[in-house]
């Protein structure tokens, strides 16, 4: 009990200088980079990247070309980016969806099918903030970002898919694409935590 009141008082610094084992994500012992970290730093050197880079960029600029609308996408008066506020939207009726398919009950089911609705259209707002974030990111981390919405645009049209079964009355179908979807989505929000925390961690 006197370790995790401890624990919770230190600052992410100190934990790491403290050496207590499995805090160190991004590590997988002394002096190895984890897997994960190897991956990443792969897609970031992957000079193929930069085809579907250069053909996003133009279109993701006009986004952060105005320069109200891109304080605002930028949280500038908050200090905090619209983006990963945005996401637990789709992230929260997702995945409340997929727990509510759990349950066989026709009113469950007709909320299990608004949430996948909810989390459809509000993918949305939720990708064009992200697009206004990537316009000003450095190449490798853009490199990162067209594999990250890659995912998560796969994910948004699995969903899609699973919204249009349900509302067909194929609801096994519409479950099982919602948790294909999930597995998808997971892997995008590993490329996009890695964007928003791991990188920043490492710059000066």
């Amino acid at each position: 009990m006197t370790g995790q009141v401890l624990m919770a008082t230190m600052g992410p610094m100190e934990l790491r200088q403290a050496g207590i084992p499995g805090l160190h994500l991004r590590t997988a012992g002394r002096g190895k980079t984890s897997r994960f970290r190897q991956l990443m730093g792969s897609i970031e050197r992957l000079n193929a990247l930069d085809i579907p880079v250069d053909a996003a960029r133009p279109l993701a600029g006009r986004l952060v070309r105005n320069e109200r609308l891109r304080n605002v996408l930028h949280g500038q008066a908050t200090g905090i980016p619209l983006h990963p506020i945005l996401t637990d939207v789709p992230f929260g009726a997702w995945f409340m969806a997929v727990f509510l398919d759990l349950f066989p009950d026709a009113g469950t089911q007709r909320a299990a099918t608004r949430l996948v609705g909810l989390g459809v259209i509000s993918a949305v707002p939720t990708a064009l903030s992200g697009w206004a974030e990537w316009a000003l990111a450095d190449r490798k981390t853009q490199r990162v970002g067209v594999v990250h919405a890659g995912l998560n645009a796969s994910a948004v049209l699995i969903f899609a898919g699973s919204w249009a079964a349900r509302r067909r009355g194929r609801r096994r179908l519409g479950v099982g694409l919602a948790r294909l979807g999930a597995v998808v989505l997971i892997a995008g929000g590993f490329t996009g935590g890695y964007m928003g925390r791991d990188r920043q961690e490492d710059r000066p």
